[in-house]
This record gives C-alpha cells, sequence and structure tokens, in this order.
C-alpha cells in the first residue's frame, strides 16, 4: 500500500513550501544525505563491534541493521549491533543478494509475523534495485508485471495453473485469468479465459512438478509464441495461434467497469487491478467509472479486488471516498500506528532521508534553514490519521460486496476495513492476504530501495491485527457448493462467473433475480461439460503465476496533496 504521507509538522509549513513553488511530495529520486557514521564504540547501546570501514557492502549492510532499529515496526524485538553483527551477510553472487539475506534474517530473528517458516523471502519487508525498475517506474518490477506506477514491460498476460482432473495431481492448464489493459496482448485480442497448450513450441500441462517454472520463464522473455483454446463464457470456442513481443506500455488499474442489473437493483461492478499512483490516468479512470454508475442509478457495488495486491494509499483513499456516503466527511477513515521510537520522534537516522517534491526536487524550509527530511515529520497516530472527503457525483451506497481472494493484500484491505464501520460490507471468495502494515522506501546507497514494515493501518474502531487476513462472509475454502470458485474460464464483469454470481447474491433484494438464475444454469452446464471433452471445470488453483502483483502498502514520503 503506498501512500503520500500525512504529518502534521508539513502541514504546519504548508504556507511556506507552497510559497517556494512546491507541491506534493514522492518517491525520493535524489542522492540522500551521506548517513552520519554512527559511533564506532557505545557500550550502552551494545554497539562496540562496529569499526570504521569504507567497504560498501559493509557500509550497506550496518545501514540495513541500524534502519531496522529505528524505523521496523517490530524494532524493540531486534537484538543489538553485537549481538546482531550485519556485516557476516557476505553471501550472494550480487550485492543485492547479500542485503536480502541480511533483510531476512532481520526480519527472522525480529520473530514477527513478517518471517514465515519455510519461506525464502518476508511476507512484508523487501529491498529492491531502483536502478533495474521497469521503465519510467520507481515501485519494483520484479514482483509486478505491472507496476504500481502503471508502467508494463511484458506481454500483458497474467496466468494461473488449474488441476482439471481430480484422479491425477499432475496434469493442469495455463489460463489466462487477466489481460493488463494496453498490453500487446490486450492489442492482439487475448482475453481471460483463453487456455494456453503451448509456448514457443514446448507443450504444457501433463506435469506441473516439472512443467510450471519454465512455463513462467517464457513470459518472461522478448518474445512469446502460443498456442491454445479459447474460451468464451466458458463454452469451448476454438483453437488460436499467435506470437506477442514484449515491450513497455502505460496500464489502466481498471479491469471492466459496468453496471449489472439483477431484479429491480442497478450494481455497479468495478474490477481494479492495482492501486497505481494517483495520475491523471487512475483518477480519470476511477472518475469515468463512478460518474457512469451515477448517471445509471446505482446503489450497490461490487469491487473486484481478487488479484490487487496493493499500491498507493492515496489512491485507496481516493476509491474509499468516491464510495463513501457525504454525510461521512470529516470523520476518521483510518489511523496509522507507527513504532515507539518513531511516535517518540527519536528516530534521527531519518535525517539521512530527504524529503522531495513530485519533481524529484528537494523541499527547503525557510524556517529551518535546510532541506526537510523525514526525521522532521510527527509519526504520532493522531498526526498520521486520514479522514473521509467525499469525492464522485454517487451518492446513497448501501451494500459493497468486495471479491477477494489470497491476492488481496495491503491496499486492497485497507479499503475494506476502512468502510466497515460505515457501510454494509461483506466479502466473496478466499481470506485474504493479511497485511495491515505499510511502509515508505528508505534510500541506501542511492540504489537500494528498503521497505521495511513500519505501521500498521486501523480503521475508526481501531480496528485492524488482520496479519492472517480477512476471512470472507462467503469463503469458497469452506463451502460445499461446486461451482463456487474463481472461474476463469468468464471473464470480469460475467454473472456467470462463481465469484461474481455469488457477490450478486450477496446483495438484499437480488434474490430470484434472473440474472442469478442465468448464471446458475450456466454454471450447471459447465459442470456437466467437465464431464466431457468441452470445457475444463471443475477446476482447483494449483498454482499461482509468482511474478504477477505488487503487495505491498508503500507510503510515498512527502505531504499528501
Amino acid at each position: 500500500m503506498i501512500k503520500h504521507m500525512p504529518s502534521g509538522r508539513y502541514a504546519a509549513l504548508a504556507v511556506i513550501v507552497l510559497a517556494l513553488g512546491f507541491t506534493a511530495c514522492k518517491k525520493n529520486k535524489v542522492e540522500p544525505t551521506p548517513e552520519k557514521k554512527p559511533q564506532t564504540s557505545d557500550p550502552a547501546t551494545g554497539n562496540t563491534q562496529q569499526t570504521p570501514t569504507t567497504d560498501r557492502v559493509q557500509l550497506t549492510n550496518d545501514s540495513l541493521f541500524l534502519y531496522a532499529k529505528e524505523v521496523y515496526y517490530w524494532n524493540e524485538a531486534l537484538p543489538t549491533y553485537d549481538e546482531y553483527l550485519p556485516r557476516k551477510y557476505t553471501n550472494g553472487a550480487a550485492n543485492l543478494d547479500k542485503y536480502k539475506n541480511n533483510l531476512f534474517n532481520i526480519g527472522k530473528i525480529s520473530a514477527s509475523v513478517d518471517y514465515r517458516q519455510g519461506y525464502s523471502s518476508l511476507k512484508y519487508s523487501f529491498i529492491e534495485d531502483a536502478t533495474a525498475a521497469n521503465p519510467q517506474a520507481s515501485i519494483p518490477n520484479s514482483l509486478a508485471s505491472v507496476d504500481s506506477e502503471g508502467n508494463g514491460n511484458d506481454v500483458g498476460i497474467r496466468i494461473d495453473a488449474y488441476r482439471t482432473d481430480a484422479n491425477n495431481p499432475l496434469t493442469y492448464s495455463l489460463i489466462v485469468t487477466a489481460v493488463y489493459p494496453g498490453s500487446p496482448a490486450e492489442a492482439a485480442g487475448v482475453k481471460r479465459g483463453w487456455v494456453i497448450r503451448t509456448v514457443n513450441g514446448q507443450s504444457f500441462g501433463a506435469n506441473i512438478n516439472t512443467e510450471y517454472n519454465a512455463a513462467i520463464n517464457a513470459f518472461e522473455g522478448a518474445s512469446l509464441a502460443i498456442t491454445g483454446t479459447v474460451y468464451t463464457g466458458g463454452t469451448k470456442l476454438n483453437d488460436f495461434a499467435l506470437t506477442l513481443t514484449k515491450k513497455s506500455y502505460k496500464s489502466s488499474p481498471i479491469y471492466k467497469a459496468i453496471t449489472l442489473t439483477a431484479g429491480t437493483k442497478k450494481i455497479g461492478y468495478l474490477a481494479f487491478a492495482r492501486f497505481s499512483t494517483l495520475d491523471n490516468t487512475t483518477k480519470g479512470d476511477l472518475d469515468a467509472a463512478f460518474a457512469d454508475f451515477s448517471t445509471r442509478g446505482v446503489k450497490d457495488l461490487v469491487i473486484d479486488l481478487r488479484y490487487n495486491g496493493g499500491g498507493y494509499i492515496n489512491t485507496a483513499e481516493y476509491l474509499i471516498n468516491l464510495i463513501a456516503p457525504s454525510g461521512l466527511n470529516g470523520k476518521v477513515m483510518f489511523r496509522e500506528y507507527y513504532n515507539n521510537t518513531m511516535r517518540s520522534r527519536k528516530a534521527g537516522i531519518l535525517i539521512n532521508q530527504p524529503v522531495t517534491d513530485v519533481n524529484g526536487k528537494l523541499i527547503y524550509d525557510r524556517t529551518l534553514g535546510r532541506n526537510l527530511t523525514q526525521a522532521d515529520d510527527d509519526y504520532s497516530p493522531e498526526a498520521q490519521s486520514t479522514s473521509f472527503s467525499k469525492k464522485g457525483a454517487l451518492t446513497g451506497v448501501t451494500n459493497v460486496v468486495f471479491i477477494v481472494s489470497d491476492r488481496t493484500a495491503s491496499a486492497s484491505e485497507l479499503v475494506i476495513n476502512s468502510l466497515k464501520p460505515f457501510v454494509n460490507v461483506k466479502l466473496v471468495g478466499e481470506t485474504t492476504y493479511g497485511k495491515p502494515v505499510g511502509f515508505f522506501p528508505i534510500r541506501i546507497e542511492n540504489r537500494y530501495d528498503v521497505f521495511y514494515a513500519m505501521f500498521e493501518t486501523k480503521n475508526a474502531n481501531g480496528e485492524g491485527g488482520y496479519f492472517n487476513g480477512i476471512v470472507p462472509d462467503y469463503d469458497a475454502a469452506t463451502s460445499t457448493e461446486a461451482t463456487f470458485f474463481d472461474n476463469p474460464l468468464y471473464e470480469f464483469g460475467d454473472v456467470k462467473e462463481g465469484y461474481l454470481a455469488k457477490a450478486v447474491a450477496a446483495i438484499p433484494g437480488t434474490a430470484g433475480s434472473s440474472a442469478l438464475a442465468s448464471a446458475k444454469s450456466a454454471r450447471m452446464s459447465v459442470r456437466e461439460e467437465s464431464n466431457t471433452t468441452t470445457a475444463v471445470p471443475p477446476m482447483i488453483l494449483v498454482s499461482r503465476d509468482r511474478n504477477t502483483e505488487f503487495i505491498g502498502m508503500i507510503k510515498t514520503p512527502g505531504r499528501r496533496q
């Protein structure tokens, strides 16, 4: 979840900043002030082993630990420098590998929920080489095909593997679960629901244990020749063969926005891919969708976040304000809770992290007589509080149903949790990822962005803590309905798709509608076809594309817009 930082301190300086011609601040792209060398001997803090050095890897490993001691959400669980000895993390072919190993062990030794037994990476915190990002991007590309800036640099296909034979755990189908808007795949007419049989001449589907990694790696190549079968509305149509070439592109975060009719109900449906930066494109796309909902008399919403791993907090705020009743204006939406060191303004190391404007320029404060840094902010819950401010013309929303999965994370969960005290909210799908924590980037070595889990968000009722995920009201994992699953053979917005059909049914007043009757009939026919050779279901999701949606709640340093 990515956010423009609220700031009591910055708010007080707003007049000065505006007088200098600066606006909202964003991700730091300038070289931070060189980090002050800490004392090399300080028995009181357990730091006697940090001897002077000019070795760059040792310095960065030191920085990773010393920043964590002050800004990491679970910093009080970390040992002293002498106990941890960060310079010992020297294994790895590249420096980034060494730093990842160090950061992983910081999370592990904290014994916090950031560390998961059996995983090789932390659940929340990570480090990225900013120089290796997607073209024009500033959020890590290795975690997303389309990053949180809305930049794509691939062919634009999201795939998952589904088991299609209950009697054979090895066979599977590669299915297109989403096509990124603006991508080469969209331009070529590829749709959600297409089943891929071969990639660059290699057949897939016989043994997921030996084939799946090769399939994913092929999709990361510069060119992709694929063949397979077209499915539309759950029905097999024809085979296809095409070649796609990777390119850079801008992608809208909206997969689909339409109005559904169920009985007398007008239901606005929004399939949202990611909380991209709130630029003119993202804001314009959201404004257009909700303006259309308003024109069509929508009073109930289905927000599809099944593949949405998060993004910018200010974009999440904007979506919440598009949904929220105007009567909530001024009421608390959510608060951010930092560790005690940051709350008490003792995270002095943040003086090394400058605040920049939207153009990456340093912000000079005339009163202080210096550039602003992250150490100048007020990290108390009161200062880090966000209030409702209604956006758009859609009013009177009474029910909001969210479609979710284990890939629904961070900013997505923030939207859900923030609305719960004020609107009738229901969840359909699977337990969410569980990421109530966020961060802003710490730039080290003018190259590496470190995203420590820094703060936890809680709604107006003080509710949060969903580290194990938010359990849906209608849980596919415990349901006895064989057709209640994320059925990728149906397009986004097709009421015959399992999750959407359940979401519509969860809205009061839709029971018995022709739309739901049609959905039930269609799902039954798909089930029947699965016993022949014409359709893929029943399906069990067995492996997700490991390089799909960004998972995070990132707060961009600086003043709120």
